[in-house]
């Protein structure tokens, strides 16, 4: 297998809607058969609904103030603050800052799902990227 050499500037960018937007990184696309990740950009009052995955998830702030609402309970973070998110445990990253807001999120394992709390509906972060539009 060969090594990448990923450069975010040269990435496609996919609108997560809602003011967020997403630039995957490590992926199978890569090469990778056991990690994924890449970075989301939140604009000022962005957020992704509450969801979980079936898997550990970890964040780190690079950018920004955020707040972290896992499992109910809401942590204020800024630049270089990681969380790390067990499987199934239910949780969001949100903007309430005036400025941008980016994190870098690793999820471990390469079949990785996400499910919305709200609607139940499940899909895996490739399909998840495969229908984002194209920023």
């Amino acid at each position: 297998m060969k090594a990448a050499i990923l450069k975010p500037g040269e990435l496609p960018v996919n609108d997560r809607g809602n003011g967020a937007r997403t630039i995957p990184l490590v992926t199978r696309k890569c090469g990778s058969t056991s990690v994924i990740n890449g970075i989301t950009e939140f604009d000022p009052g962005a957020k992704i609904g509450v969801h979980f995955h079936n898997c550990e998830e970890s964040v780190m702030i690079l950018e920004g103030e955020a707040v972290a609402e896992i499992d109910g309970e809401r942590v204020p973070l800024k630049a270089g603050d990681t969380t790390w998110i067990p499987a199934n445990v239910p949780h969001r990253f949100l903007n309430e800052g005036t400025g941008k807001m980016r994190i870098f999120w690793t999820y471990a394992d390469i079949d990785a799902t996400r499910t919305m709390v709200e609607t139940g509906v499940t899909q895996t972060i490739d399909e998840e990227h495969a229908k984002a539009r194209r920023a």
